[in-house]
């Protein structure tokens, strides 16, 4: 009876149904895109050169149609949903659970209000996981003293902020969402914590107004001394601190309860050094946490994706946990949702499709791609692991929070791993952390990962885990997306190439999926063809269609 909590599964999975529907109706699409295809080779003009010419390209458009939507139906051939059983996961001890560490990028505190950061970073804080075993680092690649600052703040606001939302079940965890779907706070405990968060509010943006922290507090705060030797934001030194000690006995909230390890990193930058963006951003991440928490799981999300739901560490553990399928998880990957989409959603920013028909595809082929944010990962996976069969969970190991040095002594030791000339002749980039060479740096590890042999898992629970904001407007959207389709063209082009790259390792159709998104900036140009000669051929009175049948 000790052991009979191990013996349950902590998810289960289902098929989509009326998969065998659907089939017949892409059948029946796909005796019509033969049919265009056998109208187009027997009716090829001989008349008029011009005319065929213009033929034969719209022919050759409708062929790249064709096998662009034969990739699509791989992500369409057999969609699955996964649901969780956390009960059964409450059964275990929380001793064995393992510890987290939750990476939190920023990189510039003016397009990136700090107020909203703040936010995203308590909402991670107050995650419902044992204290001890919960770590949060805020990587700044500003290296900017007012989001150091900010940082300070809102740790003194999580003491008030964390045992609020345990005793009152608060959904969600982030003051800004939560003080915003709010409209009438009767209870006095309410009014208390929004008042503090106001006050928080207002004094990061009193800094950030004026550029700087007021001179009057500025003695008060530890770790400041760091920013004397400030250059800029692309060329300084490693910027650490440890704001909260989760060993320290005195590092508790009102209440007397722990409070999670907060930590501040912003990496050594210097001109002559790539930095690497995000991927070295999260690199840097990965090597100092391992000196400090080492949790076993590594959470990374956007500073504009708060956590939306308390349980999600949980949801994501009953993947990894699994007696019978947990070894092979290497990363549990929640969809992108915005809190911010317009009502008619005129740019698609709710990305519906990936999230509700594509991810669903992939997960039933091996797993989704990585989408750089809301994703569980091992550590050991993302530091080089490669999957054996004989690998086996194991979650027993306590090497969190096992440093025994002072704070200053950590801090002075794990500098270097953050230094730009660290990663030099080493792995990282390559076969270690997210790897290097892409703008879309998260989808190339991703495949990376899934070549090694291991499997990832879509999670799309009922309550979204994570809301984040998206583009909203004609010149931010385009942009987005240039980046997207450029990145995702460059992993074609490259040696983690879906088309070659995952054969033997990963499923057909998990490569053809992959391609979907490889062939999207492709796509646009037979697209622009031929929506463009068709127009022409129209605006010149030239109605091939009806000429070939007269």
């Amino acid at each position: 009876m000790e052991n009979e909590g191990y013996n349950l599964p902590l998810f289960e999975t289902k098929e989509e149904k009326g998969r065998v529907g659907y089939r017949v109706f892409a059948f029946s699409i796909f005796v019509g895109i033969c049919l265009i295809w056998s109208y187009r080779l027997n009716f090829i003009p001989q008349d008029d050169e011009g005319r065929r010419r213009g033929w034969l390209g719209l022919f050759a458009a409708e062929i790249w149609f064709g096998f662009y939507w034969l990739f699509t139906q791989a992500s369409r051939w057999n969609p699955i949903h996964r649901r969780t059983f956390k009960h059964h996961l409450s059964e275990r001890h929380e001793a064995e659970f393992p510890g987290v560490d939750v990476f939190v990028c920023t990189a510039d505190p003016e397009m990136e209000p700090l107020p909203m950061v703040m936010s995203t970073v308590l909402s991670v804080m107050a995650y419902d996981y044992p204290p001890e075993k919960l770590n949060v680092y805020l990587s700044d690649d500003a290296g900017s003293e007012l989001t150091y600052y900010a940082l300070v703040e809102a740790s003194k606001f999580a003491r008030h902020w964390i045992p609020f939302c345990k005793k009152f079940n608060i959904q969600p965890r982030s003051p800004a969402a939560y003080f915003a779907s709010q409209s009438n706070h009767q209870r006095k405990e309410v009014v208390f914590i929004q008042k503090l968060y106001k006050e928080l509010e207002s004094r990061i943006n009193v800094s950030v107004k004026l550029g700087q922290i007021p001179k009057e507090i500025r003695s008060s705060i530890k770790g400041l001394s760091q920013w004397k030797s400030y250059v800029s934001r692309r060329d300084h030194d490693t910027l650490f601190q440890i704001v909260i000690d989760g060993r320290d006995p005195k590092a508790t909230d009102v209440e007397g309860d722990m409070l999670p390890t907060l930590v501040y990193l912003a990496r050594e930058k210097r001109p002559k050094y790539f930095h690497n963006f995000k991927a070295g951003a999260l690199n840097a991440l990965l090597r100092v946490s391992s000196q400090i928490s080492n949790g076993q799981i590594i959470l990374n999300v956007d500073c504009d994706m708060y956590s939306n739901d308390s349980d999600t560490i949980k949801d994501a553990l009953c993947f990894l946990m699994d007696e019978e399928q947990g070894h092979e998880v290497a990363y549990v990957q929640f969809p992108q949702k915005f809190h911010n989409v317009t009502k008619n959603e005129i740019y698609g920013s709710s990305l519906r499709v990936m999230n509700e028909v594509e991810f669903r595809g992939m997960d039933s082929f091996g797993g989704p791609r990585y989408l750089g944010t809301g994703c569980f990962h091992r550590r050991e996976v993302l530091c080089g692991k490669k999957y054996s069969k004989g690998f086996k969970n194991d979650w027993s190991s306590k090497k969190y929070r096992n440093y025994e040095d002072s704070i200053n002594e950590v801090e002075e030791k794990v500098k270097h791993l953050a230094s730009c000339t660290y990663e030099k002749n080493t792995q990282w980039g390559k076969e270690m952390g997210l790897r290097y060479g892409c703008v879309v740096e998260d989808g190339m590890t991703g495949l990376s990962i899934q070549r090694q042999g291991w499997k990832s898992i879509y999670c799309n629970p009922k309550r979204e885990a994570f809301l984040g904001v998206a583009p909203t407007s004609l010149i931010q959207t385009p942009v987005q997306h240039k980046r997207w389709s450029e990145g995702d063209l460059e992993i074609l082009l490259s040696r983690y190439s879906p088309a070659g790259f995952g054969q033997g390792k990963i499923s057909l159709g998990l490569r053809m999926v992959y391609c979907i998104y490889s062939l999207w900036a492709v796509n646009s140009l037979a697209t622009l063809y031929y929506s463009t000669i068709s127009s022409l051929y129209l605006l010149r009175g030239i109605q091939h269609l009806q000429s070939q049948l007269k």
